[in-house]
């Protein structure tokens, strides 16, 4: 959609309570990644548990990917912005994502999968964003969802702001995914320079915004390029009001309903219970986990 849309009203916008640079480190089989949602930070960001910010055009710090690894108790989205990546799993599944394409998994009771690049060399830009699930749905079956760039949404603001609507909702149009219990609002935000941005926000859901390109101010705090701004939980609040630096921008804005639900985590495997843990990880050595 590329309808100009009037502006959305926010009237008490929350402020910025600290800004995060992250943390450069590896995964997988050694990609370089900065992890910016570290596990410090899942009670203050509940529902979300990780986000990882990748980016490179050397081929050494992507090639190996992500062999078979396992997971259960949440759900990962991952977004790419350049690049290629092959998944395939234990439940048979198997799919190409692809630049602008999102990559949505519910391990659920348990999946083993592998994340693998289809190039050997160009960029490799994108983001992981792992969403917990209830303590009800953290041994539901499996399921994955491939969104090709094509199918996610997209609304321009009377500002000239390009939303992609991948979880949530904004100005009015549904986004790709929809989860009922965590309701989480995942946009990517394509900012001119000096063009605003309000969106809406539960007073009571957990926010943040990951900026990735060029600058934001936030209710006068600068939010420069590779930081995280996590927004205060203001009483009475309705949302966030944004503005893009002279150079334009582009961010995340990431926002759900947090589940005040005991986390235990160990590496992949995220529950309420140490018991469930060492659960996970019996049915993963026996074979039984997915």
């Amino acid at each position: 959609m590329d309808t100009p849309t009037p502006p959305l009203s926010v009237t008490r916008p929350r402020s910025v309570e600290r800004l995060v640079a992250g943390t450069p480190t590896r995964d997988g089989a050694g990609v370089r990644l900065t992890r910016v949602l570290t596990q410090d930070l899942q009670r203050r960001l509940d529902p979300f548990l990780m986000l990882d910010a990748f980016g490179t055009d050397n081929p050494d710090d992507y090639i190996a990917g992500f062999p078979d690894h396992p997971h259960r108790g949440f759900e990962t989205v991952t977004y790419m912005l350049d690049g290629r990546m092959r998944h395939r799993d234990s439940a048979g599944h198997e799919g190409l994502l692809g630049p602008g394409g999102v990559q949505w998994m519910t391990a659920g009771r348990g999946v083993i999968h592998s994340e693998l690049p289809e190039q050997e060399e160009g960029r490799m830009e994108g983001f992981q964003l792992w969403l917990n699930l209830p303590s009800k749905d953290k041994m539901r079956p499996a399921w994955y969802r491939d969104i090709p760039s094509a199918e996610i949404p997209e609304v321009t603001t009377a500002d000239g702001v390009t939303v992609r609507v991948i979880a949530g909702a904004s100005h009015g149009v549904a986004g790709a995914m929809q989860r009922e219990t965590t309701e989480p609002l995942v946009l990517d935000l394509h900012l001119p320079g000096g063009a605003p941005f309000a969106q809406p926000l539960p007073a009571a859901h957990n926010a943040f915004v990951y900026v990735y390109r060029g600058s934001v101010a936030i209710e006068g705090s600068a939010v420069p390029v590779q930081r995280m701004a996590i927004l205060a939980n203001t009483p009475g609040s309705d949302g966030v009001v944004l503005a893009a630096g002279p150079d334009g921008a582009r961010a995340l804005l990431i926002a759900g309903r947090p589940l005040n639900e005991p986390i235990a985590q160990y590496g992949p495997f995220v529950m309420n219970t140490h018991d469930e843990i060492f659960q996970a990880v019996r049915d993963f050595q026996s074979g039984r986990l997915a």
